[in-house]
């Protein structure tokens, strides 16, 4: 298994992944599995997207959008996200805002297909599915939410198998090699001889 991550606090002392979370999070034996999921749920992001660009009511009047806040408002849970809707309801906003959500599910879902920085594109489409929550659309979007989370948790493994595995390390992160450095000593000098400077 691979080591456990550590991070070290300012008071010194050593916080440990349990060996769970590590196994779970950080072990790429798991990966394939991770990578099930990140394809699964990027098909389904991309699928929805693909649906809505074909629809002139989201990529051009915003319509669609527009529909969807207005049924959403009394059905949301919570006052101040009714007001929100509201608000861009009454803003017009719909009209740029549908063409930013139909890019942003084809984005997301072609990032989790490809596996091209996972934690943030999960990030993403996780944020889309708890608005979508918050408007009082329950569906799959739940499920889809809760496996954007362990994506994020996962994102050091769940793109291993995927372009994550050639993009992190080109930054520096999260596939390093974990072997000490090996110092070597200075080279001895011959007994009787003093080092010369150049």
């Amino acid at each position: 298994m691979k080591p456990q991550y550590v991070v070290k606090t300012n008071s010194g002392t050593v916080v440990k992944d349990p060996p769970i979370a590590s196994l779970l999070f950080n072990d790429t034996r798991l990966a394939p599995v991770w990578g099930i999921i990140r394809v699964f749920l990027g098909i389904a992001w991309l699928q929805a997207g693909l649906h809505k660009l074909e629809d002139p009511a989201w990529t051009v009047t915003g319509e669609a959008l527009k529909g969807f806040w207005v049924a959403s408002i009394p059905k949301s849970g919570f006052v101040w996200y009714g007001g929100f809707l509201q608000s861009l309801v009454d803003s017009g906003s719909y009209t740029w805002f549908a063409k930013l959500i139909v890019a942003g599910e084809l984005l997301v879902g072609i990032a989790l297909i490809l596996g091209a920085f996972v934690g943030i594109a999960a990030l993403f489409g996780g944020f889309m599915n708890w608005n979508f929550i918050m408007a009082g659309s329950a569906s799959v979007n739940g499920l889809y939410f809760f496996a954007a989370v362990l994506l994020i948790l996962a994102w050091k493994t769940a793109g291993h198998y995927g372009l994550d595995r050639y993009l992190l390390p080109r930054l520096g992160t999260p596939w390093k090699n974990d072997e000490p450095e090996v110092k070597t000593a200075p080279a001895a000098t011959p007994a009787g001889l003093s080092p010369t400077k150049a």
